[in-house]
């Protein structure tokens, strides 16, 4: 089983977190999977990660160019670990196709980072905390106290 880690955005925006998240995963010497809802966000976070930092450097590529178990960082939207990932980052309303499967559970983590300002948003994220957890992963709920620290809620 995998641990999955749900990351509740309330003052900082996705283009602020998540490249710090796939930054710290790079650091532990793990592979990481941005799954997102959508082709134009895939793209949006390529441009991102490319972007992010002028100090720092974030391989990668979106699902497609080059050779996909070359990459640190995979972008897509399909769900299958070209990449082997260790990691799998879920934005956008992102779900996986059934939190039960192999796929899921041969990951380290995965992380479901969501816009708890967006109501649709809230309400996937509390359905794939029961969907994951009846699955028998470890979850665990982040979310950022007024100073932004992420502080471990659940």
């Amino acid at each position: 089983m995998s641990e999955v880690w749900f990351y509740h955005l309330e003052r900082s925006s996705l283009d602020t977190v998540l490249p710090d998240l796939v930054e710290k995963t790079l650091e532990r010497g793990w592979r990481a999977l941005i799954i997102c809802d959508t082709a134009e966000r895939a793209s949006a976070i390529d441009s991102l990660l490319w972007t992010h930092d002028d100090q720092s450097f974030l391989p990668h590529a979106q699902a497609g160019e080059g050779d996909p178990a070359r990459q640190p960082v995979l972008i897509g939207v399909e769900q299958d670990n070209r990449n082997d990932a260790n990691v799998m980052f879920l934005v956008g309303g992102a779900v996986p196709h059934a939190w039960d499967s192999e796929a899921i559970s041969r990951l380290s983590r995965v992380i479901l980072i969501f816009d708890g300002r967006d109501s649709e948003a809230l309400a996937q994220a509390r359905d794939a905390w029961k969907q994951a957890g009846a699955a028998g992963h470890a979850v665990t709920y982040w979310r950022q106290s007024a100073g932004g620290k992420w502080e471990k809620q659940a």
